[in-house]
Order: C-alpha cells, then sequence, then structure tokens
C-alpha cells in the first residue's frame, strides 16, 4: 500500500468542500484561499485552485466578479451562489456524519487495543 498517495487522496476528497467553505464566508480572492489553506495546513497551489473553482462556477455554485487594481491587472473575486450555498449546506452535513462515523470507528478501535492491552497486564 502506498500511504502517501492515500493520504493525497483523502486530502484531494475534501478540497472542493473545504473551498466552499472559505468562501461561504464571503467573498474572496484565490490567493486568500491559498493563504487559509495552508494556515490550515492543507497546501494548494494556485494550478490545482484555479480549475477546481472554474468547475465549482461552471456548476452554478460560484460566480465572480472582476475588480480593478492599482498595483496590477484585475482581480477575480469569488463569492458563492444561492445553489453553491444550498450545496454547501449539504457537504457540510455529509461531512459531519462521516467524521463522527469514522472518529467512531477509529476510537472503538483504540479503545479496544487500549482494553485488550489493560486486560494483558
Amino acid at each position: 500500500m502506498d500511504i502517501q498517495n492515500t493520504q493525497s487522496q483523502m486530502r484531494k476528497g475534501v478540497l472542493e468542500f473545504c473551498i466552499l467553505s472559505i468562501i461561504q464566508q464571503g467573498e474572496v480572492y484565490p490567493s486568500d484561499i491559498v493563504e487559509k489553506m495552508k494556515l490550515a495546513n492543507l497546501h494548494i497551489l494556485e494550478g490545482t485552485l484555479y480549475p477546481l473553482l472554474t468547475r465549482l462556477k461552471n456548476a452554478g455554485l460560484l460566480n465572480y466578479r472582476w475588480v480593478e487594481s492599482i498595483s496590477g491587472p484585475p482581480r477575480k473575486y469569488f463569492v458563492m451562489t444561492d445553489e453553491g450555498k444550498a450545496a454547501f449546506g449539504v457537504l457540510l452535513q455529509t461531512w459531519k456524519e462521516m467524521a463522527t462515523a469514522v472518529d467512531q470507528l477509529t476510537e472503538q478501535k483504540t479503545n479496544t487495543a487500549e482494553n485488550s492491552n489493560q486486560a494483558v497486564s
């Protein structure tokens, strides 16, 4: 088993949810998304982020607006649509259910192992 590949797949599986989670807080510039993800120890490159943002926009979950910049090209700011807010709500509920189930299973395994070790002592 390639553990690094499994870790990578786990991260990729939640990227869109994490991006939506950031955008649902308010209008955001892509580099702000990269920074917030980095602070959460979920590193993402802009080369990975932009195709995800485009896919979410094409799915009707995001909109963007151009804002002129005095120090360079215009900036694209993303905001969640009503459809995006509804989708995020569903994903949030799904995440909570999954996290609870995974926690329950992994804690159960840990507790079982601890109880077995105590019984042997």
